[in-house]
C-alpha cells in the first residue's frame, strides 16, 4: 500500500466577494510547490463565506470550476463546502471531485451549528468514497465531529482517512482541537481538519494520527501544508491497537448491542428536561440573576416562630 499525499489549504475567506479565483490560484501554487500532493482540501464554505444569502446552486459555476482545477492538476479535490440552494431549503455541502475533473460524491452537513447557523437544513446521508489502491476516506464538516457517533459511523463504513472542512472562528477552538486529537485516536484513524481565516475562521488548522499524535498544526496565518500519509499506519493501529495498547474498534465491534439508547421509539427524559435548542440572549440572563437575587433574598430572610410552627 503506497503512501498518499494531501495538502491542506489555510486561506482568508471573503464574505463580500466570492474567493473561487483565490481557491484556484492557491490550488496553482499548492501544485507548482508540491507536485507530488495527490489530494487538497479547503475549509468550510470557502468559496462563498458563511452568508446564506451567497447559497448557490448544484451543480453550478463553482463546481464548473472545481472540476477543471482537478482535471488540470490530476488530483483529488474536497473543495471546501458552499451554502447549497436545493428546492426551498439550504444545505452546507461539500463536493468531492476525482483526478478526471468528476464530481464522485456531495455530502451536506448533518449537524449545522445550531442554534448559530439558522436556515440551514440538516442533511441525512453519510458519506465515504474509495481512492483506488490507497484507501476509503470519510467527509464530516466542522460542528459534525461534536457527536463523535458520525465520525465513528464513518469508521464502521471503513474510512481510514476523515476529511474534515471546517469554519470556526469562535473561542471554542481549543476545544476543537482536543476532539480531531480524540476523534482519530478512538477511531484509528487519520484525521484531516482544515480551517479558515478572516470571515472562515481563526485557522489553526490540525491533522493528527491514528494514534491522535498532531502530526502538524498550522498557525493563523495562511498556510499550505502537505503531508504524506501512511496508511498502513491504520492497518497496524486496528491490528494491534493504538500504541499497542486498546483496540477500541474491535471492543466496540463486539459490545454494539449494548448501546440502546439510539433505538427508535426509547425516551429519554433527562434529555428531554433539558428544553428547546434556543441561543441565549440578554433577557435570559437577566432572568436568570433575578431568579438568583431572590434566592438570595429568601436565604437571608429571617424566619419567625410561634410556638411549634412558623409564621
Amino acid at each position: 500500500m503506497k503512501p498518499f499525499a494531501i495538502a491542506g489549504i489555510q486561506m482568508k475567506v471573503s464574505a463580500v466577494v466570492p474567493n473561487i479565483e483565490m481557491m484556484k490560484l492557491k490550488l496553482e501554487i499548492t501544485m507548482n510547490l508540491y507536485p507530488w500532493v495527490e489530494m487538497v482540501v479547503f475549509s468550510e464554505l470557502c468559496a462563498y463565506g458563511p452568508l446564506i444569502h451567497n447559497a448557490d446552486f448544484l451543480p453550478g459555476y463553482f463546481e464548473k470550476e472545481m472540476q477543471a482545477a482537478a482535471k488540470k492538476h490530476k488530483i483529488w479535490l474536497v473543495s471546501g463546502s458552499i451554502f447549497e440552494k436545493r428546492e426551498d431549503k439550504i444545505y452546507n455541502t461539500a463536493s468531492v471531485f476525482n483526478p478526471q475533473g468528476e464530481v464522485v460524491e456531495r455530502y451536506s452537513k448533518m449537524f449545522p451549528f445550531y442554534p448559530y447557523e439558522e436556515g440551514v437544513t440538516p442533511g441525512s446521508g453519510f458519506c465515504v468514497f474509495d481512492v483506488p489502491g490507497v484507501c476509503r476516506f470519510g467527509i464530516s464538516i466542522c460542528y459534525d465531529m461534536w457527536f463523535p457517533e458520525t465520525v465513528r459511523t464513518l469508521t464502521v463504513m471503513g474510512a481510514e482517512v476523515i476529511l474534515h472542512p471546517t469554519m470556526t472562528g469562535t473561542i471554542d477552538r481549543d476545544i476543537e482541537l482536543s476532539i480531531v486529537r480524540a476523534m482519530a485516536a478512538v477511531n484509528q484513524c487519520y484525521f484531516f481538519d482544515v480551517n479558515g481565516l478572516d470571515t472562515g475562521g481563526s485557522g489553526r488548522s490540525i491533522v493528527c494520527g491514528p494514534d491522535g499524535r498532531v502530526l502538524y498544526q498550522a498557525g493563523e496565518t495562511e498556510e499550505i501544508f502537505p503531508l504524506e500519509l501512511n496508511i498502513q499506519r491504520v492497518h497496524r493501529s486496528r491490528e494491534l491497537g493504538v500504541l499497542r495498547l486498546g483496540q477500541p474498534l474491535k471492543s466496540f465491534r463486539d459490545h454494539m448491542d449494548l448501546f440502546d439508547v439510539y433505538q427508535k421509539g426509547k425516551e429519554h427524559p433527562y434529555l428531554d428536561s433539558l428544553g428547546p435548542l434556543l441561543k441565549p440572549n440578554r433577557i435570559d440572563k437577566l432572568a436568570e440573576l433575578k431568579i438568583q437575587e431572590n434566592n438570595l433574598a429568601l436565604k437571608n430572610t429571617p424566619i419567625a416562630y410561634k410556638g411549634d410552627g412558623k409564621i
